[in-house]
């Protein structure tokens, strides 16, 4: 008993007196439940139930949905970069040290907003997954996609929760702007054929990417020396690993693929990166913080 008392205090405690009363009224916001039950039906579904039910059934025909669901992801990434620009990088955001303003003012209410649409993108790009299974294209599940999927639901939801603004602006801010090129390279190859296999494209949405990783390392590396900054210290825990490993997995594949000049099938891409170069529609991936997969670079595929 004495532990099931400790375990709800602690429950109140990190979910109603520690988190930003401001959000606490938004849609599955209030507590992590709700939250917790669409990513248990997006894994049930991807990794269970949906192949099961697409066994014996054609390739679903979905490609006027993946048009429309590139531009919508290029048209609310676009926003959320403008609104990053808008609200705190051109106001009088640092991008060494940013507390977070927890006030009803204006300005600060309004990144909160942002921030809250921020993690809501990240709830769509669980369809990048669902138009796998939906096509057939089982093999692009990977462990590391998934994970990848899943976490940035969770990492995002308690960026709101917690501290929706201040220093983490930036990573949702330069992961907005590689969004915007990377979803309007996919609907344009979605509408025009000429696009695919685009070299120049493929490098340079590579290269965007391992900047992304390397900036946002640095970003919150270089908070960790900074005693006073007040924003908190335990998400270094999670982003800094995450984004080094990430950062060094695309060096290589950038390396292996554009400098070395292996054939295509030594290469062990990112599933992102994967999808870079084999110039697809841009329904199988979502392009934020890409996932490894074992599997080799093949030309029909991408995300």
């Amino acid at each position: 008993m004495l532990v099931l008392r400790y375990l709800a205090s602690f429950y109140n405690y990190v979910n109603y007196e520690v988190s930003d009363p401001r959000v606490n009224d938004l849609p599955l916001m209030g507590t992590p439940w709700p939250g917790f039950a669409i990513l248990g039906l997006y894994l049930w579904f991807v990794l269970e139930w949906g192949p099961k039910w697409m066994e014996h059934r054609k390739p679903m025909k979905i490609d006027n949905i993946i048009k429309i669901y590139n531009l919508v992801q290029v048209l609310l990434c676009l926003f959320l970069f403008v609104e990053g620009l808008r609200l705190c990088y051109l106001r009088d955001y640092s991008f060494l040290c940013q507390g977070v303003d927890y006030s009803t003012e204006e300005v600060p209410l309004a990144i909160t907003r942002r921030a809250y649409i921020y993690f809501m993108v990240k709830v769509l790009d669980l369809l990048d997954t669902v138009f796998f299974v939906l096509r057939k294209k089982q093999n692009q599940v990977t462990f590391l996609h998934v994970y990848h999927h899943t976490g940035m639901v969770m990492l995002s939801w308690s960026g709101v929760k917690w501290f929706p603004g201040g220093h983490s602006v930036f990573m949702g801010f330069i992961n907005s702007f590689v969004h915007v090129v990377m979803y309007y390279y996919y609907f344009l190859t979605s509408i025009s054929p000429k696009y695919k296999g685009n070299v120049w494209w493929k490098k340079h949405i590579t290269q965007l990417q391992i900047i992304q990783f390397g900036a946002i390392f640095l970003q919150w590396f270089v908070l960790a020396f900074q005693p006073n900054c007040d924003f908190p210290k335990w998400p270094l825990f999670v982003i800094l690993p995450q984004n080094l490993f990430m950062f060094v997995l695309f060096l290589d594949f950038y390396y292996k693929a554009y400098i070395k000049k292996k054939s295509p099938s030594k290469v062990e891409p990112t599933v992102e990166a994967q999808k870079v170069r084999s110039g697809d529609d841009g329904n199988e991936f979502n392009g934020r913080h890409p996932v490894l997969t074992k599997k080799t670079m093949v030309d029909s595929h991408a995300d």
